[in-house]
């Protein structure tokens, strides 16, 4: 931010009497500022006054800018001596001169403001440029967007319900697999079970072997006593003798004979029975744990199918949660690299924009200060033209005592940054 302090100073001094070669006039001015300076004098010197005590007038400026434009209005001493229309002529000709070079700089500004204007039209965003195309563009890539994030919720839903299902079929895998050892380990004991029972039972049936190889051996014998007591019986003679009744042998033997039968009888059969009760329940359990381990068996196939059919699913959709994680970042690279695009084009277009805009501020302010120096020449002028009309009608061949007027204007304008914040305006005047 620069602030330039601008200060115009004129001063003119009039000293004039009532007769002819009576009085003379001077006229100073000086321009200051920050566009740049000048300074002028003015005299004259022929006697002309005014018997009413009026005052000549006149004033001069020198104003240069950046663009090299300038111009200077002054007179030199014995300004009426050459003659009044020389005079004339040469204010004339140096006024046409200032108001062609205002014109020029009037052209020049008109056609800075129509190559702005055209710029404006060419770069600046009009009306007639729809971006509901882009808007709408936008608003379904931000829906397509949208949707595939959805998606990418659901699909790791998904993902976490199947991982969920896998650790449940799982844990009921290993609970059946641990359910089949035991099965297999109940098995293995029961074989061991069976293979004493059958142990068991050919000892048993040794022993049955045995038993009947003793009772026929038993029998054998008893038929050969039998035989050779009825022999010695037979070949006896009775002799009656009173003594105590004798032991009836085959009575005692048949019944041994009877006890033993009995025995090994009833020994066999509950071999038997033990031994078929034992079988029959071993079957059972046999055919019942061939059940659960063909039923265990079956049911780890199909969770085997199972858990390898999720196995596939979930590769399935960890490579499309890949796929879409990688069009996803694509396409948010895609358009972060045309949104930063769009926001630097932007902002060179507004970083133009306020140039322009400073362009045109500066313009307007040299355009307000020529017009104003024109302005104030033109009524200078004009002043200065009716003193001269004012004199030629009012010289006189009366001498009065000369009067000294001396007036001095000064004005100070305060430019911030190309605009003028505060202009003010001071007038001295001494008379002696």
């Amino acid at each position: 931010m620069t602030t330039t302090i601008r200060q115009f100073t004129s001063s003119s001094s009039i000293k004039g009497s009532s007769g002819l070669g009576g009085g003379s006039s001077r006229t100073s001015c000086r321009l200051s500022g920050g566009l740049g300076g000048g300074s002028c004098r003015l005299g004259s010197a022929g006697g002309l006054g005014s018997a009413l005590g009026g005052s000549s007038y006149s004033s001069c400026y020198s104003f240069g800018s950046g663009g090299g434009y300038g111009s200077s209005f002054g007179g030199v001493d014995g300004l009426l001596a050459g003659g009044e229309k020389a005079t004339m002529q040469n204010l004339n000709d140096r006024l046409a001169s200032y108001l062609d070079k205002v014109r020029a700089l009037e052209e020049a500004n008109t056609e800075l403001e129509v190559k702005i204007r055209d710029w404006y039209q060419r770069q600046a965003p009009g009306p007639a440029r729809d971006y509901s195309p882009y808007y709408r563009t936008i608003e379904e890539l931000q829906n397509k967007i949208l949707t595939a994030t959805v998606d990418n919720a659901n699909i790791l839903l998904q993902i976490d319900n199947a991982r969920l299902a896998a650790d449940d079929f799982r844990t009921k895998f290993e609970t059946e697999q641990a359910l089949r050892l035991s099965v297999e380990a109940d098995i293995n004991g029961l074989r061991r079970v069976l293979d004493e029972l059958t142990l068991a039972r050919a000892d048993l049936e040794m022993q049955i072997e045995n038993l009947k190889e003793e009772l026929v051996y038993l029998k054998k014998n008893h038929e050969e006593e039998m035989n050779a007591l009825r022999g010695q019986v037979g070949g006896e003679i009775n002799v009656e003798m009173d003594a105590a009744p004798g032991v009836d042998l085959s009575r005692i033997l048949n019944e041994m004979r009877d006890q033993y039968e009995k025995m090994a009888e009833k020994n066999r059969k509950d071999a038997e029975d033990w031994f078929f009760s034992k079988t029959e329940e071993l079957n059972r359990e046999v055919a019942t744990n061939s059940e659960l381990v063909q039923s265990g068996k079956s049911e780890i196939s199909e969770l085997r199918r199972t858990m390898q059919a999720l196995e596939i699913e979930l590769q399935s959709q960890l490579s499309m949660k890949a796929s879409l994680e990688g069009s996803l970042a694509e396409t948010e690279n895609r358009y972060c690299v045309q949104l930063s695009q769009i926001q630097g084009l932007i902002g060179s277009v507004e970083e133009q924009l306020a140039q322009l805009r400073c362009e045109m501020e500066q313009q307007n302010q040299e355009y307000k200060i020529l017009l104003d120096v024109k302005t104030r020449l033109e009524q200078e002028i004009a002043t200065y033209r009716r003193l001269l009309e004012g004199e030629d009608a009012h010289l006189t061949q009366y001498k009065k005592e000369p009067v000294t007027t001396r007036q001095v204007r000064t004005i100070v304008e305060e430019v911030q940054d190309g605009k003028v914040i505060s202009s003010r305006e001071q007038v001295h005047q001494t008379t002696h």
